[in-house]
């Protein structure tokens, strides 16, 4: 539970600028267009859009949402790899110049690690990056933690909720939805927290064993009875 407990505790302290938090995750998406082209809406008559649609593959959604401060980017890329993942760190790296180390909150994909940068960037250059990382795992089947959930949710209602055929169109739509989102500073009213976490999640919790070694033991001046 020390990791659950971990990340409970970063979210409750206060921004800091120079080790901001910043909650990472990746979101799969199909590309799709229109078999027909749509009829323009009308006075008294809507948009009509025929059922059937084109396939143009997928791509994967890389976002960065740091809750304290009201900011996310979307950052649309062909694939989910190592060398994707590790592209997106340079990024986010290079989005807070001024910070110490910047926490990141993600899950375990096998690709969340800093082998990823030194696969992909000269080691002079991944070592760079990894200094300015420090990474907290959310715990197995715990990515309900992980605070961008609840932002890719709200992206999906807002604005993948259509058809999109390229990765183009993907990026120019996620960076309108980011920017004014941004703009209106709207971030995540997070309530959960450790004593939440003791108190509801207290049957995943260990029990303290009397026959450890590391165990008290109880003094008394009764004596046992037979």
């Amino acid at each position: 539970m020390a990791c659950l407990e971990n990340i409970l505790t970063r979210y409750a302290l206060p921004p800091d600028p120079l080790e901001p938090l910043v909650c990472v995750d990746e979101y799969p998406l199909a590309l799709t267009g229109y078999a027909h082209d749509p009829l323009p809406a009308s006075p008294g008559v809507i948009r009509r859009e025929d059922y059937e649609d084109t396939r143009h593959g997928s791509c994967s959604l890389f976002g960065l949402f740091a809750p304290h401060l009201g900011w996310r980017q979307i950052i649309v890329r062909e694939r989910r790899t190592g060398n994707d993942f590790a592209h997106v760190l340079q990024h986010l790296v290079a989005s807070f110049p001024e910070a110490s180390t910047i926490h990141l909150v993600l899950d375990n994909l096998n690709i969340h690690t800093t082998a990823s940068l030194y696969a992909t960037f000269p080691p002079e250059e991944a070592h760079r990056i990894a200094s300015k990382l420090t990474f907290h795992y959310t715990p197995l089947h715990g990515s309900w933690l992980n605070q961008i959930e609840i932002e890719w949710s709200v992206l999906a209602r807002q604005c993948l909720n259509r058809r999109l055929a390229d990765r183009a169109s993907v990026q120019h739509e996620v960076d309108a939805w980011a920017t004014a989102r941004n703009a209106s500073g709207t971030t995540v009213n997070w309530h959960f927290t450790v004593e939440d976490a003791r108190r509801c999640l207290r049957r995943l919790y260990p029990v303290p064993s009397l026959t450890s070694p590391t165990a008290v033991p109880i003094e008394t001046d009764m004596a046992t009875p037979l």
